[in-house]
């Protein structure tokens, strides 16, 4: 694919214009591959999709003078060492979410999700305008890493269950498939919480490891095949309002880039930011659709299970406050998101509630 056929048919809209603008100056002499892996196995829904948009329009964009190479996850590395991997050099750049490495930073999570955490909305408004882009530069330069907002599921459902969850008790002893700060809000509850990646997690559920899964939402998890195994599904969640996902960029290897070069890796990355939340967005209704003529039955939990999610949430977040970045982070999102709400609420909340009533 050359740039002048992906700027045509690509979904790059503006933000390839800019790319295409910032590619003016020549680039560093000759062709250079960059190795990409990755946290998602090959194929998965959505996810494997923005890993890909961001290897093929970083390629075209610089006319294959950078060519990105994808290696899914357990292609190259495992899908949990893809940060390792490209902070010790042993790959160029990973596509993924930050939350499966917490034991790197706490601070991850503000760059990848934290329960009641920002939609996908807030968090632009915090990356561009609120301080995030300068505190994320701040973190992931103590690892030698250069990262990007680089895709976004939306919200995330609260997941598949072999039995109904009627009360906060009923996660007492479940054995169920949660990253990050929402599986330990899950651990606070009683849960017996597993971490594995996206691609085990259909054998897992299906052989009785796990008694529930969260995964994505109604079109990805439609994909994943999880309505094979139980028809029990809760459609809202708290742990993921708009999951972050990230394009991040081995240190040595990006500063080494033409400037040209480093700003199409950044505009691509933003490009794929909106695409990717545009396509979850797309086909989540129908799946959800799909699932139910299946015979799938979708569920809420109940408000004492919510006021359960929310004690503790607020518990797992305030844990590493002694940390001083990371208290640092936590004061910036928590001021950007109530600042973000704030005038939210009181617009598009209160007109798709009058949306709602008014249309049926």
């Amino acid at each position: 694919m050359d740039r002048r056929s992906f700027l045509k048919n690509s979904a790059l809209g503006g933000s390839a214009a800019a790319a295409t603008a910032l590619a003016a100056p020549a680039y560093a002499q000759g062709n250079r591959t960059l190795t990409m892996v990755s946290t998602w196995g090959r194929g998965l829904a959505g996810v494997h999709d923005a890993a890909q948009y961001c290897a093929d329009a970083i390629t075209a964009l610089t006319d294959g003078q950078l060519t990105v190479d994808l290696k899914a996850g357990g292609e190259l590395v495992g899908a949990f060492e893809s940060f390792d991997a490209v902070s010790s050099g042993q790959a160029d750049m990973y596509h993924g979410v930050d939350y499966y490495f917490l034991g790197q930073h706490p601070a991850l999570s503000f760059f990848s999700q934290v329960p009641f955490g920002m939609t996908f909305q807030e968090y632009a408004n915090w990356n561009y305008h609120g301080g995030g882009r300068e505190l994320r530069d701040e973190l992931y330069e103590i690892f030698g890493l250069k990262s990007f907002s680089a895709g976004n599921t939306g919200p995330q459902s609260g997941g598949w269950f072999n039995r109904e969850i009627n009360a906060p008790e009923d996660f007492q002893g479940l054995k169920f498939r949660m990253p990050g700060q929402g599986g330990q809000v899950l651990g606070k509850l009683g849960a017996s919480v597993q971490n594995l990646p996206g691609s085990e997690v259909y054998q897992a559920l299906s052989s009785g490891a796990i008694d529930g899964t969260e995964w994505i939402g109604p079109w990805a998890d439609e994909k994943a095949g999880f309505q094979e195994i139980t028809k029990i599904y809760y459609t809202a969640g708290f742990h993921e309002p708009g999951p972050n996902l990230s394009l991040t960029v081995n240190l040595g290897v990006f500063d080494g880039l033409t400037p040209a070069q480093q700003g199409i890796i950044e505009q691509v990355a933003g490009a794929c930011n909106i695409w990717n939340m545009a396509q979850f967005m797309a086909h989540n209704s129908a799946a959800l659709q799909r699932l139910q003529a299946g015979g799938v039955r979708v569920m809420e939990f109940p408000d004492s299970v919510w006021d359960a999610f929310g004690a503790a949430s607020k518990e797992v977040i305030e844990e590493p406050l002694g940390d001083d970045l990371y208290k640092r982070c936590y004061e910036s999102f928590t001021a950007s998101l109530a600042s973000s709400a704030g005038w939210a609420s009181r617009s598009e909340g209160a007109f798709l509630a009058q949306r709602n009533r008014v249309l049926g």
